[in-house]
């Protein structure tokens, strides 16, 4: 499992420019089951994505087609981790 710190290095309005264009991404790689979370950070400066289920040679191939990194908008911190509890009820698909 990945978090994922995106950092802007835009101003708003460009990132805003941008903003279809990315939540187009994030549907296409919510829908193959990569991302399981994703959100703005608060105070806006940056966003976070939760991702699962992939090699991370292959993760950075899917941030680098990101408009926000193809615009060079924002800058992607990873940090791999191993959910080893969750809470009740929470599912999160974990890899064998």
């Amino acid at each position: 499992m990945y978090v994922i710190n995106l950092i802007y290095t835009a101003p708003l309005d460009r990132v805003d420019d941008a903003l279809e264009a990315h939540r187009a991404f994030l549907t296409q790689q919510f829908e193959a089951g990569v991302f399981v979370a994703a959100g703005p950070k608060v105070p806006r400066d940056g966003g976070i994505i939760l991702a699962v289920r992939i090699e991370r040679d292959k993760l950075d191939e899917i941030l680098a087609s990101d408009p926000f990194a193809e615009q060079k908008l924002a800058r992607y911190e990873v940090t791999e981790f191993k959910a080893t509890r969750l809470a009740p009820g929470m599912n999160l698909p974990i890899p064998a």
